[in-house]
């Protein structure tokens, strides 16, 4: 089976088969490795192309620069990226410079963390995790 993953360097769709782990996947179009990625920034315009052409489960933090527990959490969330490469898409919208995104979901309290599958929102959380702890949590979406 194969599933559509948008790449973090180009944007470009692509097929890659499911598998269980991934010693090398390279994008298509940009032969840039899809693996061990840090999260992507995003806009509104940017989520949406990932949500729409993701199969695979996409986590969304929703963090500002002035959120101490935000600071404190980003390089666990890298570190949880780079562990779950091409299993779940780690995506992060910056509230302060794109703050219709935050009202659009209605993000209340920062970080908080959303996985979608496809553009339907599955689940939500709030609060600074551990790398080990956001690995445990997005695990269940696959």
């Amino acid at each position: 089976m194969k599933v559509k993953v948008v790449c973090p360097h180009c944007g470009k769709v692509n097929m890659i088969p499911q598998k269980e782990s991934y010693a090398k996947a390279n994008c298509g179009h940009c032969k840039e490795s899809m693996l061990n990625q840090k999260p992507l920034s995003v806009d509104k315009e940017d989520l949406l192309h990932v949500l729409v052409n993701s199969d695979i489960p996409v986590i969304v933090d929703f963090w500002a620069p002035w959120c101490g527990p935000c600071v404190q959490m980003s390089p666990a969330y890298e570190e949880a990226s780079k562990i779950m490469s091409l299993k779940v898409q780690f995506l992060k919208v910056n509230t302060q410079e794109h703050q219709a995104l935050g009202a659009m979901y209605g993000i209340e309290s920062i970080p908080t963390m959303i996985v979608f599958k496809g553009t339907k929102e599955v689940e939500r959380i709030s609060g600074a995790m551990s790398a080990g702890r956001l690995v445990n949590w997005t695990k269940q979406f696959i």
